[in-house]
């Protein structure tokens, strides 16, 4: 299911690699942000279904309170991505969990397939492999 997808990433290549990675599987990126700011920038200028971000951005570690707020208050769906999973073991409200990076092209695709059924309200038999659920 295409998705409009939005990355909070703020190493270059690593955004680069995502954006080809998810218009190879058919997905709108709809922008690429590597700050809080210009997340929130892009999600009030488009229609954003799912949202890939990063802890630690170029404005500091603020990815898991843009996380939070873009699930809890803007009605997106969100995977954190980070080589740093342990910062969001507990888990964090309106998020669904987080892929350790790094990670390869079929983890990404699983992970964002998974979290596309889950907006949509289809259940999935199992986890993706390298996705840590939250709660």
């Amino acid at each position: 299911m295409p998705a409009r997808i939005l990355i909070i990433e703020d190493e270059v290549l690593v955004a680069m690699e995502l954006r080809f990675v998810l218009e190879d599987f058919g997905h709108e990126v709809v922008g690429v942000a590597a700050t809080a700011k210009a997340a929130r920038d892009l999600v009030c200028e488009s229609e954003v279904d799912l949202a890939l971000v990063d802890i630690h951005l170029s404005d500091g570690p603020t990815g898991i309170d843009l996380g939070r707020e873009l699930g809890q208050e803007q009605g997106v769906t969100v995977l954190f991505m980070t080589a740093n999973p342990g910062m969001v073991r507990n888990g964090v409200a309106g998020t669904i969990g987080v892929l350790s990076k790094p990670t390869d092209e079929q983890a990404v695709q699983t992970a964002v397939d998974y979290a596309l059924r889950r907006r949509v309200g289809q259940k999935s038999v199992e986890t993706p492999i390298g996705l840590q659920l939250f709660g």
